[in-house]
């Protein structure tokens, strides 16, 4: 044994970095006896008591079929932790399923289950004096909360995602849970029967799973993976393949491996390159306009600025590599087929769009994990010499409208200048019954305010008004304009996360009815035609809307939220718990 190894009570050896362990504060010396003795009571002996413990956090519950594939998944990683010789620690947190709260008053609660995740997860890390952690995401915004955890906690700690459902089968072809969306819409204008929409509800999501689509749970993915946080390559298996366990296990061993060896722990590897990397990899796929939001979100959990013009730089020279859904052909199995995420990366850091020398949770780098992998197919994924478009799939706007930026998704976009009469609704309500009644006319530009982190509160995703349109035949003759947000499965021309809110005095406020808005994505603008007099009147006569919520979560969450070009934070973000000798 070198010099620096010890032995552990259980006789192993043990490096100089495991020789100081956060736990032993809960554990070491008589004052500790009551401790040790509900450790007893979960069943550890002296052995297990003495080893690190390990943190395995996931959803596994019974609130959305994204996080049902966690189970079999968390006993793996156990085992994983409990052969590389450390005790793992089982618990769970929270999952707000943003497809059975879509389109009413339960979405305000999707982003804020974003932060109550993190908290949570701090909570027990800090509270438990956990060792290390491995971290499991299923549903939207489980990904972005365990990771901004991690990051929070700054222990030696992996991530890895629970996986995507297969894609169904209608009508000879594959479909996604947008189908039905679109379904929905289509029924109303006669290009679908109720009992074909039937049919397809029962066949759009056959198995467990999240999305199938590049929606945002499987964008969050491979961000997991860019960022290097991730077990590489996991992130396009489905989640119902046997073979996940595998990779669960291996997760386990990994984070043993970095708290042997004092790291890398998050904070080493996430630096502004590496959040570089995650936005390339959601410019090249498609990816969901919630990443601009999250990777914001996990950059400020770091102490790094890292905005919604940051997302957009990069964005803008990444080529959209690959042909996924909802703007493309193909689903996240098809990725898996090809050879899973790193087959992206592989291309990315070939075309000189990834910095391979970031850190991975392996302590290897981007290029050392991902450089060999296979090549493009070229239907699925194309090279970054010959992509499907010269700039990534995200695009951020700026103008008079949204003077701190607004977002919209281009991947798939036929149309790029649109200008038209304002409609005004001043929540998500008023136009979904608008539109479901189609008393909206072509070339309109449909308002939804008073939906951003402060004024709704809670930031609503509104896939079930623009997948209507979409279904309606609608998706490209009107524009949809939000501070609130859009699923990863919206398409269309709808723009998102406009900053600064209505709320809180935003231009949006502004708008009336009739006004003219342009939106200019090839020139990245987004204005209100009207004259500066007048805009300045307006504003003048503007006065704050009553808060929706006085009470509750959602009434002290927008107390301390901020605004979304920041990615709605919370807190100050960046600081190190002073409490444990890392």
């Amino acid at each position: 044994m070198g010099r620096n190894s010890k032995k552990t009570s259980a006789g192993q050896p043990k490096s100089e970095a495991m020789t100081k362990l956060r736990s032993d504060i809960t554990r070491q010396g008589l004052s500790r006896t009551p401790h040790r003795a509900f450790m007893r009571a979960m069943g550890l002996d002296d052995e297990a008591i003495a080893k690190p413990m390990i943190g395995v956090v996931s959803m596994r519950g019974e609130q959305t079929p994204c996080n049902m594939t966690h189970g079999f998944q968390v006993e793996a990683a156990k085992q994983g932790v409990a052969e590389a010789g450390g005790t793992p620690r089982e618990f769970t947190t929270i999952s707000m399923s943003d497809g059975i709260g879509m389109n009413h008053e339960g979405m305000k609660f999707s982003l804020v289950s974003r932060e109550l995740i993190a908290d949570s997860i701090e909570a027990i890390v800090h509270g438990l004096a956990y060792d290390g952690l491995v971290g499991f995401g299923g549903c939207d915004k489980t990904l972005p909360g365990v990771m901004m955890g991690m990051l929070r906690c700054n222990v030696p700690a992996v991530f890895i995602y629970g996986g995507s459902a297969l894609p169904g089968r209608f009508a000879g072809r594959d479909v996604t849970i947008l189908d039905s969306y679109e379904g929905v819409g289509a029924v109303m204008t006669g290009g679908l029967d109720e009992a074909d929409l039937a049919r397809l509800e029962r066949s759009c999501l056959p198995t467990i799973g999240a999305c199938a689509g590049q929606f945002t749970a499987n964008t969050m993915a491979m961000v997991s993976e860019a960022l290097g946080l991730s077990v590489p390559n996991v992130s396009m298996i489905p989640g119902v393949y046997v073979e996940r366990a595998n990779y669960a296990r291996r997760a386990g061993a990994i984070v043993m491996e970095a708290l042997a060896r004092g790291g890398p722990r998050p904070r080493d590897i996430v630096t502004r390159a590496a959040l570089a990397n995650a936005c390339a990899v959601v410019a090249a796929t498609g990816g969901s306009t919630n990443a601009a939001l999250h990777i914001p979100a996990i950059a400020h959990e770091a102490g790094i600025r890292f905005d919604i013009d940051d997302v957009d730089a990069v964005s803008r020279r990444t080529p959209l590599i690959a042909d996924l859904r909802p703007g493309g052909r193909f689903t996240a199995k098809d990725v898996h087929d090809i050879g899973g995420t790193a087959v992206i990366l592989r291309a990315l850091l070939d075309g000189g769009h990834l910095d391979g020398s970031c850190l991975t949770v392996t302590g290897a780098t981007v290029a050392e994990t991902y450089g060999a992998a296979a090549g493009p197919d070229g239907a699925v994924v194309r090279s970054a010499a010959a992509p499907l478009a010269p700039d990534g799939g995200l695009a951020v706007l700026k103008g008079n409208l949204c003077p701190d930026g607004a977002l919209i998704k281009v991947a798939g976009l036929a149309v790029l200048v649109h200008e038209g009469p304002a409609r005004v609704f001043e929540c998500e309500e008023d136009c979904v019954r608008a539109v479901e009644a189609r008393a909206y006319q072509a070339g309109e530009v449909l308002i939804v305010r008073n939906e951003g982190p402060v004024g709704g509160p809670g930031m609503r995703e509104m896939l079930g008004v623009t997948a209507i349109i979409y279904g309606q035949q609608m998706g490209e003759k009107v524009a949809l304009i939000t501070d609130g947000r859009f699923s990863g499965a919206t398409r269309g021309i709808c723009v998102g996360h406009v900053s600064p809110e209505a709320a809180i005095g935003g231009p949006l406020a502004l708008v009336r009815d009739g006004d003219r808005v342009r939106i200019d994505i090839e020139n990245r603008r987004m204005d209100l035609i009207a004259g500066e007099d007048e805009l300045n009147a307006r504003r003048a006569a503007w006065r704050p809307p009553v808060p929706r919520h006085k009470s509750g979560l959602l009434a002290k969450y927008a107390k301390l939220v901020g605004q979304a070009n920041l990615g709605a934070v919370i807190h100050e973000g960046g600081a190190e718990w002073p409490w444990f000798d890392h």
